[in-house]
């Protein structure tokens, strides 16, 4: 399905509408026409009278509660760092930019459509307010905001793509010095990051109304959980990236979105086979020789004197993109999605869909590059949607590596149809999900058949949530919203599940005179006798499993092939690794804690000490105990912990950071917790209030409507006003200041 630029025109123009000719509105009179009204969890639901009021509104509210992540992220999506961070940052900045041209993004903006530019004004306008209106407030770079910046950020995902292009071969190629390592630098992080979407389809809940969960594993504090709300239709939920004005994965009164990290790919590397004539630099094409392009990139940098200087780069690109690296004598060049305009127009106008049909209107816009979505609506839909861009490419090539550059056979050739992508609508199962995996699982029987698409559609395949997640899903009935959040916290590892069986044939096969018969025989009778698989602070097996597992990842990460699934290479390990892997563990235990029989809860923890970006936990400061796991286990609640350069714990920066589960009935409901709180400032009640709620499992109401907020209001006031109307819990009336 293509639909015409015109009938999207017509439904942005429909669901955004905004006069081409309208003055933009001081900071003042905008912040006037906004109300921002602080729950009891000190989440901001905002309201104005346009859709611009609550960018407005929103933005600066998110300024209010962590300002330095919309300025870091600012500073990463345009390539800015640097000027903030020192040297380090710039091989990161240099990726950025040979994407993301400022001259270009503000020349975007100005052929960006009058309701785009409208949102946009605003954006920065509410930033700026803010800036005004807190002087005690000092950024390190961005003292000023313009609109067009909010076209280097479209993209709400926790790695964009511009991020496949790996730091040290790129610095290499162009003599940027790498950041230096530290010596007291953490272990590397293995975790893998994704997310989990379920939707339920009317004929499986208890009160026939479709549910959906959204459950993104992001970096913990990564996203700003707030409401938005205007006379233009907009009502809106969920949680935004800091630094953007749109929802990235939330719900609205008709329909609600979960996007999770997929699979599929959409960016390539070509290998460019490099000429040297006359002075200059061409690349083969075919029988074609094709000069290279250069382009100066000048980045600034603060040196340790804190003085900016000047860095210019000679940077090279062909038609398939910029050069990221050398490969023996050929240049790599990569191509990936590069439409600002496109991916912030489906970023905003989704969350105003009231339909289906308008959402894939939406989708049909092709700017979505790296995101499966799980959908679900209150006329009972529920989908899985595939990335709208997803370029055509001859399935002859393995698109997983380097393709030759000077083929043109392999060349993209335009994008797939979103008729020829895998999807799924209405499965008669009853149920959807994903968890960063082929979609062929998706819905049971009712699942696309990967033999109908080209290979590259997934490079995901599957791993041990999808085991969990089919397993339980298949057998929901009569689901309400209490029923689908014991499945996302329900406390299964499957991995262990297939493993430990596996561990105990390999011990029971050892000679009497191997030693670690007798030294492994009580860990081994600790897993495999009697533990039931599943999660929980008090488990000890949990503990000792989670050790183990660690070992066998790092194994299995070394041992397995170029592209190769990590689940698939973990259960190929020979019975040696996995004995050894125990033997490792074990020691280690010992060595940390004096014994291998500890309660998993002693060793796994949440820590929020202070509102770095970068955080520095300490065994000697208050933790709380987190039951869940890592998602490499199959666990579908995940918590990505380790031990920290001085600690004996495993804490925390990844997993579950926002849940929120949907019932889309006559009215909406719904339930939400976000890891730690809303506040990013230490000394605010709602730093880390959330905090025990997240490590049961224990969710809030969400407060969606007016009436919802009823008794739960601590602070109604205008952006930037300094007679704020502050109430006790329970002491404001929902409708004041409108």
């Amino acid at each position: 399905m293509r639909l015409a630029t015109g009938v999207i025109l017509a439904f942005a123009l429909s669901t955004a509408a905004v006069p081409a000719s309208a003055a933009r509105l001081s900071a003042a009179d905008r912040a006037a026409r906004v109300t921002i009204t602080r729950d009891d969890w000190g989440i901001a639901h905002v309201r104005g009278h346009s859709d611009a009021d609550a960018v407005f509104g929103a933005i600066y509210a998110q300024a209010e509660d962590d300002f330095p992540r919309i300025e870091a992220n600012l500073l990463t999506a345009l390539g800015r760092s640097a000027e903030a961070e020192g040297e380090g940052a710039l091989p990161a900045d240099l990726r950025q930019r040979l994407w993301i041209d400022p001259a270009q993004l503000q020349r975007d903006y100005r052929r960006s459509p009058a309701w785009l530019r409208t949102l946009m004004d605003a954006w920065a306008d509410g930033l700026n307010h803010y800036l005004a209106t807190h002087p005690d407030v000092h950024p390190k770079v961005l003292t000023r905001f313009e609109p067009w910046m909010m076209l280097s950020f479209t993209e709400g995902s926790i790695g964009g793509d511009i991020e496949r292009a790996e730091l040290g071969p790129l610095g290499a190629f162009y003599g940027v010095p790498a950041r230096p390592a530290l010596a007291s630098a953490a272990p590397p992080d293995l975790e893998p990051r994704g997310s989990n979407g379920i939707a339920i389809a009317p004929r499986l809940t208890r009160d026939g109304h479709a549910l959906l969960l959204i459950n993104p594993h992001t970096s913990f504090f990564f996203r700003s959980e707030l409401g938005m709300e205007s006379d233009e239709g907009l009502h809106a939920y969920g949680a935004s990236t800091w630094g953007q004005f749109f929802l990235y994965q939330g719900f609205n009164e008709h329909l609600g979105w979960m996007h999770t990290s997929s699979g599929v790919d959409s960016v390539d590397e070509f290998a460019e086979t490099i000429v040297r004539r006359g002075g200059r630099i061409f690349y083969r094409y075919g029988r074609q020789l094709r000069p290279v392009t250069t382009v100066p990139i000048t980045l600034r940098v603060r040196g340790p004197d804190g003085r900016l200087a000047t860095r210019t780069f000679t940077t090279y690109r062909t038609h398939h993109g910029p050069i990221v690296r050398a490969d023996g004598d050929r240049w790599i060049a990569m191509a990936l999605m590069n439409r600002p305009i496109e991916a912030l127009e489906q970023s905003w106008l989704r969350t105003k869909a009231t339909s289906f049909a308008e959402y894939m209107r939406v989708a049909a816009l092709r700017a979505n590059s790296s995101n499966d979505t799980i959908y679900a609506d209150a006329d009972g839909h529920v989908a899985y949607l595939h990335p709208q861009f997803v370029p055509v490419r001859d399935n002859r090539f393995d698109y997983r590596g380097t393709v030759d550059g000077s083929d043109p056979a392999t060349d993209w050739r335009g994008l797939t149809p979103l008729a020829r992508l895998p999807q799924v609508r209405d499965p008669r199962g009853g149920w959807l999900y994903n968890s960063n995996d082929a979609p062929w699982r998706a819905a049971g029987a009712d699942s696309p058949a990967a033999a109908d698409f080209p290979r590259y559609m997934d490079q995901a395949g599957f791993s041990a949530r999808t085991d969990h997640a089919t397993t339980l899903l298949g057998a929901a009935r009569d689901l309400d919203i209490e029923g689908l959040r014991r499945i996302a916290f329900d406390s299964w590892m499957p991995f262990f599940a297939a493993e430990v069986p596996k561990l105990r044939a390999a011990w029971s096969a050892l000679s009497d005179r191997d030693p670690r018969r007798a030294r492994l025989a009580g860990p081994v009778a600790l897993l495999a006798q009697g533990w039931d698989y599943r999660w929980s602070a008090e488990s000890r097996p949990t503990a000792l499993a989670n050790y183990w597992g660690e070992e066998l990842w790092s194994r299995a990460l070394a041992a397995r092939p170029p592209h190769g699934n990590m689940w698939e290479a973990m259960a190929a390990l020979p019975h040696e690794d996995r004995i050894a892997a125990l033997d490792r563990a074990v020691a280690r235990m010992e060595r940390e804690w004096g014994s291998w029989r500890v309660a998993w809860g002693e060793v796994n923890r949440f820590q929020r000490n202070d509102a770095a970006i970068v955080q520095t936990f300490d065994d000697s400061k208050p933790s709380i105990a987190v039951p869940f796991v890592s998602s490499r286990w199959g666990s579908l609640a995940s918590f990505g912990a380790h031990a920290w350069p001085g600690t004996r714990r495993w804490y925390g920066t990844n997993g579950n950071s926002f849940v929120a589960i949907v019932e889309f009935g006559p009215r909406v409901r719904a339930v939400a917790v976000t890891a730690g709180g809303e506040s990013g400032h230490p000394g605010d009640p709602h730093f880390n209030d959330e905090a025990a709620r997240y490590a049961s499992g224990n969710l809030r109401p969400v407060y969606f409507y007016d009436g919802d907020l009823e008794g739960h209001v601590e602070r109604r006031y205008h952006p930037g006003e300094t007679g704020e109307v502050s109430c006790a819990p329970g002491a404001c009336r929902a409708g004041a200041l409108r």
